[in-house]
């Protein structure tokens, strides 16, 4: 294992984190340092500065707007970004149904979406999961019948997020009842304007309105939104989520968050002393930094062996990098909650009507309570954490 960097990459690092510090807004990256909540139009405006300068859809093919970059390029792309507190380029987009697209798409497909996608022109939302068909994908249910040129979709997707933001859903749709599980499954872009789709939103224990629920009722489809073969989808979909787990272990964001949680630690007081000179608050904290050092030192690892790794073929040791890094991440957000105290228990919805009451306590705490409730999630989104550990049975440890 070489964990040295080249001359050239270590360029590369700061050109990136330059860049990253100065093209995009300070007010957007101040809302994700403080765990607020972003618009769209936050999410469009970081996502069409990094486009224009060739940094959105950097691990495609180079005929669609990639850039080729090596396996460390990339490591440093993500980690800057996340510890400057940037919120990535839509994953919908460019993770998931762009690399897609270009594997698998049409020439016609590839023409259309894919510079609209890269520049979010479009916005995508993901049609996978369903009720009864959550961890459990291949039980999906939602219909697709071919008639006379058109599919007709009919069935129900859950958890979709942003849904109320996007022009496109990409879903995974039941074309062969009669077929196993895996078999018979199809993947169709779904315009969400079509006549028959409703989207009715789902309140999140933070009180955020990030995820949905999209209905399909006589939804007609044209053959021509086919991706790929029929009943191959199940296929298209394990290559997408082998892109969605890029980057899961976010060493960044973790980074970014022990420094923050040591800044406002120094500032607030327990009796006659800082927080930070608390002798149980800093054994959590250190112990978390020695955990997120093992984590990147294992990303490293990981990083290294992809120069010798055939392209575009998963690392299963990436399952460590979702076990450790959700656990990490969530870890942080119970310090932040050990800084706020007592003022984490007020809390007001953000509503985009404003507030005209002052804030209870200090700034940062309006948001450590709906972050720390929030990402509870992370361990199960991209693969539940009890998946991943099966996967580390089977695929390292060979049981």
């Amino acid at each position: 294992m070489d964990l040295s960097f080249t001359p050239e990459e270590l360029a590369f690092r700061e050109k990136a984190r330059q860049f990253f510090r100065t093209e995009i807004p300070q007010a957007i990256r101040d809302k994700v340092a403080e765990g607020r909540h972003l618009s769209r139009d936050d999410i469009v405006t970081a996502h069409r500065i990094m486009n224009a300068h060739g940094w959105a859809v950097p691990h495609w093919p180079r005929e669609w707007g990639g850039q080729d970059w090596s396996p460390v390029q990339i490591y440093f792309y993500q980690d800057e970004m996340q510890q400057a507190c940037v919120p990535p380029p839509l994953p919908f987009n460019v993770n998931m149904v762009g690399p897609v697209i270009a594997a698998f798409g049409n020439e016609a497909q590839k023409n259309y979406f894919l510079p609209k996608i890269a520049n979010i022109d479009l916005w995508f939302c993901q049609g996978f999961s369903e009720p009864g068909a959550g961890s459990d994908l291949a039980s999906l249910r939602t219909s697709a019948k071919r008639v006379n040129g058109y599919y007709v979709v009919n069935g129900q997707k859950t958890w979709t997020t942003l849904a109320q933001y996007a022009d496109w859903i990409f879903c995974l749709v039941r074309t062969d009842p009669s077929a196993k599980k895996q078999e018979g499954i199809s993947f169709l872009l779904i315009d969400m304007k079509s006549p028959g789709i409703t989207v009715r939103p789902i309140q999140t224990i933070d009180g955020g309105r990030e995820i949905n629920e999209v209905f399909f009722d006589d939804v007609k489809v044209p053959v021509e939104n086919l991706v790929g073969e029929e009943n191959k989808g199940w296929d298209y979909a394990k290559f997408l989520l082998s892109n969605e787990r890029t980057g899961i272990a976010r060493v960044g964001i973790s980074k970014e968050r022990i420094r923050r949680i040591k800044q406002l630690a120094a500032a607030e007081r327990i009796g006659d002393i800082p927080l930070i000179e608390d002798r149980r608050f800093r054994e959590k904290l250190v112990a978390v930094e020695i955990e997120l050092k093992a984590l990147e030192m294992t990303q490293l690892r990981i990083v290294a062996a992809e120069r010798n790794r055939p392209k575009g073929k998963p690392d299963p040791a990436s399952s460590i990098l979702k076990i450790k890094g959700s656990e990490i991440q969530q870890a942080t957000t119970e310090l932040l909650m050990d800084v706020v105290g007592p003022y984490v228990l007020p809390y007001r919805e953000e509503r985009e009507d404003g507030w005209n009451e002052p804030p209870i306590g200090p700034d940062y705490a309006a948001a450590a309570a709906p972050t720390y409730f929030n990402w509870r999630k992370i361990s199960i989104y991209g693969g539940s954490n009890e998946i991943q550990r099966n996967i580390i049975a089977k695929a390292i440890l060979g049981l």
